[in-house]
């Protein structure tokens, strides 16, 4: 049976495997053993590469291996295969072989972590390097070798239905947070960072314009990506948005001007996924670099472009030499033998899962009941009510492409009566009321557990703003184009996820925690979501009240062991928690453009004078610890600070040192977070920590020059276990020659 000679090369490159085939023998293979041994760069070894191959073989470096008729089934592969992109069998190439990751490996049944957010209110790099580390195993294990799970968008809005993939609302926290996953993450596997750039809502994801000056782009929304540029993130995934009204895959000012002159990034930049990309020529031009995950527009027209002079073949060399650079250091850096699947949930990473997410629970609430606090519970405790729908569900987060399947997930209830195996524990979804506060009256404690799932939040798979001309000149025009638009409209009514309507619980829980905490005093209240959720209709009444986010595959062990006291909650707040929806900026879910500026979070409540509930960096421990800024040294390029702690209480505790920055001759001054540190203490003892500052807070960039220099005004520090609302006791800072440095340790009140 005869096929054609692209037919042919096509199924080659679908059927490739990097972790079968015989690198060692392979035109691939040698270039990694001779950049491996310092003999040639990796750039010399990409070009000997280009060398050796077709110019179908080349135009194939640039978008996905996969026919566009597997558009319907993506969803269904990415759990089960590696997307594979450029794949050259004959050479050895095994292409980019992409998996997601955010919270764990979606192929197969891997380890669930918490969800992104979720390990943002750790405020522990370290750990978060760790999980990286596992997630890169894992990805690697299951055959690809290319994880695109560094999400660092910025929250500008809670109701953003992907939330619980970022990192939260601050740059520098964001920064940290993405800088140390990405690390982890490429010991193993490239790491891919997403979605470049001010992508933060989803229902319109696919056609808002955002507007944005030259100081909320490069001092709000920029920073954090370049930190995980720095951190040596190998490829960046352009988002499907417009900023300035060009979509992100044609954004050459971004994508070549910012990101790679301004900014030296030598990796690649890919698509986001099949209707992102709008232009093949246009969008090689402006800096990206591959079309993913199929065979669509750069298929169909780049070979024509190419013979017809339309497209230079130096712009396409230039994109196929990062890819094959890239790959080739990547391969070279680390070791050939492929980690085996016994890594993939393994107890180890089981372990860590249920250590990030004990350590991401935020306790915002542990009012006195009696004569103790409520939480932990007491040892003595006999008869426990757990109530609310979301009590025995493994709540994971949304469906959408983060979605990972673990091999089991352990629920709240399941957790505490493991923990608790000799006590009676009363249970219901509460959907009766009545009987929900029948049962926790006759209870010594009641647990309401409530919040979000993936109906509420997430991902919004299907949407009716896509242009499906990519998939084919059929669907450019005409009737088909048409039906199809308006499917995709008609589904995009019925499908989960997508931004959220509201940042209050659903009517039904709040009634749920009145009629319970009505029953008995003696309530706690967890929360589970991936975002800000409001609580002024009902906190007052409620003595604890936890945010647990979606947890894990341990999360419900986690939450347990932090409930009975065995460990801390080590959680705080990524985010602001506003007592008003009004005082966060408007979002509007269907949006075709919006704009974005500098006032948003809790700079957004500081600067309007708006007191939060709880404010961002804020949690509560089971000990008592007190810290005092003793100096720092602070200019352009950043800094330290030391900072002394004690541990005031009787039990083992943990605190976030949070050190922020102000011009306090403002007559509401704007906290803004320089850096952190956690640190873990004994009852009684005391240190002094280091913290690094990162002055890029403090600083502004000139757009002519593009150079950073202090901004104006009177600039003091503070070391807060949260964003400060005062700055009555902050050390003054003074600029001498572009440098920020320590003038005293005198009082400083506002002007």
């Amino acid at each position: 049976m005869n096929m054609t000679a692209g037919r042919r090369a096509a199924l080659t490159r679908e059927q490739a495997s990097s972790e079968t085939m015989t690198m060692e023998s392979s035109a691939y293979g040698e270039a990694v053993r001779a950049v491996r041994t310092g003999e040639i760069s990796a750039d010399e070894a990409a070009n000997q590469l280009i060398d050796r191959m077709t110019e179908g073989e080349v135009l194939g470096l640039l978008d996905g291996d996969s026919s566009r008729w597997v558009l319907p089934f993506i969803p269904a592969l990415l759990d089960r295969r590696p997307f594979v992109a450029g794949a050259v069998s004959r050479l050895g190439i095994p292409g980019i072989r992409f998996s997601d990751g955010g919270r764990g490996v979606v192929i197969g049944a891997s380890t669930a972590f918490p969800v992104t957010i979720a390990r943002a209110a750790t405020w522990d790099p370290s750990l978060e390097e760790r999980v990286g580390i596992a997630i890169g195993l894992e990805t690697r294990a299951r055959g690809a070798n290319y994880s695109a799970s560094v999400c660092v968008n910025l929250l500008r809005h809670p109701a953003w239905g992907r939330a619980q993939e970022c990192y939260g609302e601050d740059p520098v926290l964001t920064g940290r947070m993405g800088s140390a996953l990405t690390r982890g993450v490429r010991l193993h596997v490239m790491a891919c960072v997403k979605h470049f750039a001010l992508n933060s809502m989803e229902n319109e994801r696919f056609e808002v314009d955002v507007a944005v000056d030259e100081h909320a782009l490069h001092e709000v929304y920029l920073p954090h990506f370049k930190a995980v540029v720095d951190a040596g993130a190998d490829s960046v995934m352009s988002s499907y948005n417009r900023v300035r009204g060009e979509y992100m895959d044609v954004n050459r000012a971004l994508l070549t001007d910012v990101l790679r002159r301004e900014w030296g990034f030598s990796g690649f930049v890919t698509s986001d996924w099949v209707f992102g990309t709008h232009d093949a020529v246009a969008s090689l031009e402006a800096g990206m670099d591959v079309e993913m995950p199929l065979r669509l527009l750069r298929a169909r027209e780049l070979p024509a472009a190419l013979r017809n002079g339309v497209l230079a073949r130096a712009t396409v060399l230039q994109s196929a030499r990062r890819v094959l650079r890239t790959c080739v250091e990547h391969s070279a850096n680390r070791e050939l033998a492929a980690p085996t699947r016994a890594v993939i949930a393994s107890p180890a990473h089981r372990a860590l899962a249920h250590q990030v997410a004990a350590e991401s629970i935020v306790m915002l609430k542990n009012e006195t009941v009696g004569a103790a606090p409520l939480l932990p519970l007491a040892p003595t405790i006999q008869h426990l009510a757990v109530i609310g729908r979301l009590a025995a569900q493994g709540n994971l987060g949304d469906h959408g492409s983060s979605r990972v399947r673990p091999p089991s997930t352990v629920s709240p209830l399941q957790g505490l009566r493991e923990a608790l195996p000799g006590v009676l524990i009363s249970t219901t979804t509460g959907r009766d009321e009545r009987r929900a506060a029948a049962m926790a009256a006759a209870a010594e404690m009641a647990i309401v557990v409530v919040g979000l799932d993936q109906h509420d939040e997430g991902e919004s798979v299907v949407t009716g703003g896509v242009d499906v001309g990519v998939i084919g000149r059929t669907f450019g025009s005409g009737p088909l184009r048409q039906v199809l638009i308006g499917l995709a409209h008609l589904a995009s009514r019925f499908v989960r996820g997508g931004d959220r309507s509201s940042l209050n619980l659903r009517p039904s829980d709040e009634r749920l925690i009145q009629a319970v905490v009505a029953a008995n005093p003696r309530t706690v209240v967890v929360l589970v979501s991936g975002s800000a959720i409001l609580t002024e209709a009902w906190r007052d009444r409620v003595p604890a009240l936890l945010l647990a986010w979606y947890g894990g595959m341990e999360g419900g062990r986690a939450l347990a062991s932090v409930l009975t006291g065995s460990e801390e909650p080590g959680g705080r707040l990524p985010f602001v928690l506003p007592t008003d929806a009004a005082h966060l900026p408007f979002f509007d879910s269907a949006a075709k453009s919006v704009v974005y500026d500098a006032q948003w979070g809790q700079r957004r409540l500081d600067g309007e004078g708006h007191r939060p509930a709880y404010p961002f960096g804020f949690g509560l421990s089971y000990t008592t610890l007190e810290h005092r800024l003793i100096d720092h040294t602070l200019d352009s390029s950043g800094g330290n600070a030391n900072v002394h702690v004690t541990n005031k209480g009787h039990r083992k505790g943990s605190t976030v040192v949070q050190v922020y920055a102000a011009d306090v001759s403002l007559r509401r001054p704007v906290a803004q977070l320089l850096g952190f540190r956690k640190v873990t203490l004994q009852p009684g003892a005391e240190t002094t920590v280091r913290v690094v500052l990162d002055a890029g807070p403090t600083l502004q960039r000139d757009s002519t020059t593009r150079r950073w220099s202090p901004r104006s005004g009177v600039w003091a520090l503070q070391a807060s276990q949260h964003s400060p609302d005062s700055w009555e006791n902050a050390v003054r800072l003074r600029r001498t020659e572009g440098l920020i440095d320590q003038e005293g340790t005198s009082d400083v009140k506002p002007a």
